[in-house]
């Protein structure tokens, strides 16, 4: 089986005072503006909790830690690739330090709330179903997500 079109990507949903926080970016395949959680795939030698820091600090400029995860979403994409996608929940109690994105693809941040990015082009629906789940729950324990081990080599 050929594995090249498999993807492993996370997502951060930000949550504070009913409104998410959601990156605006141009689809690359259309050039459309979208809105997606700050999010990307996971880089050789990340482990899930990294990349999701990562991803949210290169995209937002915030330097947080997740509260939880949401579970796995799966999409076949229009352009055929299979993408696989870890939620994490980043809840904050106050407003963060301003913060802007880090990496020049993102063209700007927005607080919205759940009706409001209905409204929204969005990237995937997978932006939307990660709000879905959220608001559903359960929330899971981020202790559900086994460390990363390292293989002993056998010779």
């Amino acid at each position: 089986m050929d594995r090249s079109g498999l993807h492993l990507t996370v997502a951060a949903v930000v949550h504070l005072n009913q409104q998410f926080l959601f990156v605006e970016e141009r689809d690359k395949i259309s050039g459309k503006r979208v809105y997606n959680q700050p999010a990307g795939h996971v880089e050789s030698g990340e482990d899930l909790l990294q990349a999701a820091t990562r991803e949210l600090f290169e995209e937002t400029g915030l330097n947080l830690t997740p509260t939880g995860w949401l579970g796995i979403s799966q999409l076949h994409a229009a352009n055929g690739e299979f993408y696989f996608r870890i939620n994490f929940v980043f809840e904050l109690t106050e407003a963060p330090m301003p913060h802007q994105p880090q990496d020049p693809d993102i063209l700007a941040l927005h607080w919205l709330s759940p009706t409001e990015i209905l409204d929204k082009p969005l990237r995937s629906q997978l932006v939307a179903d990660a709000i879905s789940s959220y608001q559903a729950g359960p929330i899971l324990p981020l202790a559900l997500i086994q460390k990363m081990v390292t293989a002993v080599s056998n010779n």
